[in-house]
């Protein structure tokens, strides 16, 4: 499970962090290649203020989603520290635009002012978690811009995931033993949460305690969750304050009862039945963070007319675990090959 850490990009490629004005604001963006002329991979980040993989990333291999020196060989990558979060965080973004709507406005604004950069007509797609929502939100709205989407631990509908967990928690509990967990859990009560961020973060404390997060056991050994958050400390471009501003200040200027309330609009079961771009899900076979039941269902019923796959990384849960971020690399690499192909479900071992 050693990683390679670091990786150099040559003289005559791209390894730039840029800043770039997008829905008003300036936001800060990371892009790294080999060759100027390759395709453009977006890769939009989790959280929502969680910008890993992002700006913090530049020269380093393992993130929680995928690797990344092989990837810059094929792809222009590009990872951008979205709206309010990392180095684009900015103390004047008024909280009523911290959501998911103005998200998925900033990431179509960021591929216009990409494609234009590159001389391209249009771009590789791929997002992790929270990211998932503005992801699929871009595939059906501005689907003659992407090439081919792939949706890592894809959040299908919120409340639904919220209590399909909270029940697999409250059996956790009980089999564990745990007094504790059971005794807040059920205080809390079922999903939906929307009283409070109090509530949902009673459900997050235990999905994480209970390894949704981060799997590992006896055979499968995980770097853990303070390892891979290691690259904002270590990053050349992140100063303190920017870590800061991802913990603390972007998680309040996000998390307001405003936001919290429209968690429970999000499902895609309802809004998106077809899509016309090539699409892959790529699931931890071990996350119980965002539950797989959700995305086998939506999989199967979706009709995606340019073909679809749907692929378990056997030994992750919601932050993948680096032998997984290996495949996950070349099943991105693939993309480039098999884009105007038809897709049949697969599963990677």
């Amino acid at each position: 499970m050693k990683q390679k850490r670091d990786f150099h990009i040559p003289e005559d490629g791209m390894d730039l962090v840029d800043e770039l004005v997008i829905g008003g604001f300036k936001q800060t963006i990371l892009i790294q290649g080999e060759k100027k002329e390759n395709p453009i991979l977006l890769f939009l980040h989790g959280g929502p203020s969680m910008p890993l993989p992002g700006v913090a990333n530049r020269g380093t291999d393992y993130t929680v989603a995928t690797n990344i020196a092989e990837l810059v060989k094929h792809f222009n990558v590009v990872f951008w520290d979205q709206r309010g979060t990392g180095k684009s965080f900015h103390k004047d973004i008024p909280k009523e635009s911290m959501n998911f709507d103005q998200l998925t406005s900033d990431a179509n604004e960021l591929i216009d002012q990409l494609i234009k950069r590159f001389d391209q007509e249009k771009i590789f797609l791929a997002a992790h978690s929270a990211g998932t929502i503005i992801g699929l939100n871009l595939v059906k709205k501005y689907p003659e811009k992407i090439i081919s989407y792939v949706g890592l631990s894809q959040i299908i509908s919120w409340t639904e995931n919220d209590k399909l967990c909270y029940q697999w928690m409250l059996e956790e509990a009980k089999e564990r033993g745990n007094a504790k967990a059971l005794q807040e859990l059920q205080a809390v009560g079922e999903p939906p949460y929307i009283e409070s961020y109090k509530q949902w973060s009673v459900l997050r404390k235990w999905q994480t305690r209970f390894n949704t997060m981060v799997y590992s056991d006896d055979e499968i050994k995980h770097p853990g969750l303070l390892n891979v958050s290691k690259p904002m400390l270590q990053s050349k471009d992140y100063r303190l304050k920017d870590i800061f501003n991802t913990f603390y200040k972007g998680f309040k200027l996000i998390y307001t009862q405003h936001f919290i309330e429209k968690l429970p609009a999000i499902n895609f079961k309802e809004t998106v039945e077809d899509i016309s771009v090539p699409v892959t899900f790529i699931h931890g076979r071990k996350d119980v963070h965002v539950h797989g039941r959700l995305v086998e269902d939506f999989f199967q019923r979706l009709d995606s007319k340019r073909g679809k796959k749907l692929i378990w990384m056997e030994k992750s849960a919601h932050l993948f675990h680096p032998d997984d971020t290996k495949l996950i690399e070349q099943v991105l690499i693939k993309e480039k090959k098999y884009m105007s192909s038809g897709y049949d479900e697969i599963s990677v071992s």
